[in-house]
């Protein structure tokens, strides 16, 4: 199981890369909200409320990529517009959480972050999950990378999601937890970066 001086470890190593990595990235970044702002005709960085470690509630930031009206999960690329689609596929909507790692919510490798009703009903050893931040990626991010694609193929996207792809995520994320080196996370950040 992951220590409380490796989590110190871990905290240092995201404050390090996210330092070098976003003046790199942020002017492409004000470029991007500004271009999603006109596709989507709503101001185009998105914010919504995640658990985090501990299961504290924070602001997660990403690019805008839906349309607006009301989404349901297993449908999300008819609501997305045609750069939302490519924005989303490619995960360049997700690089305004490098504010996100900067700030101390999110780390750059974890668990995906949840809306309301997932990790923070967590029971028992489960909850082992919190003890981390979230990452932009991780173990069960690579593997469901095609997570939309796998639900809109389902009848009810919404309890496949409950009943497999979650059930699955919190073996993965446990297992990561329990099994955590700071190796471990050079290769999932390594390995997102080839996919």
């Amino acid at each position: 199981m992951i220590t409380n001086s490796q989590l110190v470890l871990k905290r240092g190593f995201d404050v390090v890369l996210s330092c070098l990595v976003l003046p790199v990235v942020l002017f492409p970044i004000l470029v991007l909200v500004l271009v999603a702002s006109i596709d989507t005709q709503q101001f185009g960085l998105f914010s919504q409320d995640r658990i985090g470690q501990y299961g504290q509630v924070f602001k997660i930031f990403k690019l805008r990529t839906l349309k607006a009206g009301t989404h349901q999960l297993g449908h999300l690329k008819v609501s997305a517009t045609r750069l939302g689609q490519f924005l989303r596929v490619s995960k360049i909507d997700e690089l305004p959480q490098l504010f996100n790692v900067l700030i101390g919510n999110m780390s750059f490798v974890g668990p995906r972050p949840d809306v309301k009703g997932f990790a923070d009903q967590l029971q028992g050893e489960d909850r082992m999950i919190l003890k981390v931040k979230p990452g932009i990626t991780g173990p069960a991010t690579l593997k469901y990378k095609n997570e939309e694609a796998l639900l809109s193929q389902q009848a009810d996207p919404e309890t496949y999601n409950r009943t497999i792809i979650w059930v699955d995520k919190i073996e993965i994320n446990k297992k990561y937890v329990q099994n955590w080196s700071f190796s471990l996370d050079l290769y999932f950040i390594t390995k997102s970066i080839r996919n």
